[in-house]
């Protein structure tokens, strides 16, 4: 079984959207035993993504 944590990150600019908080945010999840697993956009604006969701996951023992 897998536990998930989401983690939200929103992106700076007007016209193009970039994101630069990214890979701090899944290194210092994998030091924390999380293994990354993809992304969601979770507003969009205009047309562009403005806001994500990071996915993390972490297997954990079912007995526990």
């Amino acid at each position: 079984m897998y536990q998930y944590r989401y983690v939200s990150v929103t992106g700076e600019g007007i016209s193009a959207t970039k994101f630069r908080e990214h890979q701090e945010i899944i290194d210092r999840c994998a030091q924390e035993g999380w293994r990354y697993a993809g992304w969601v956009p979770t507003h969009i604006s205009g047309g562009e993504i403005v806001k994500i969701d990071l996915i993390f996951e972490k297997e954990v023992c079912e007995h526990e």
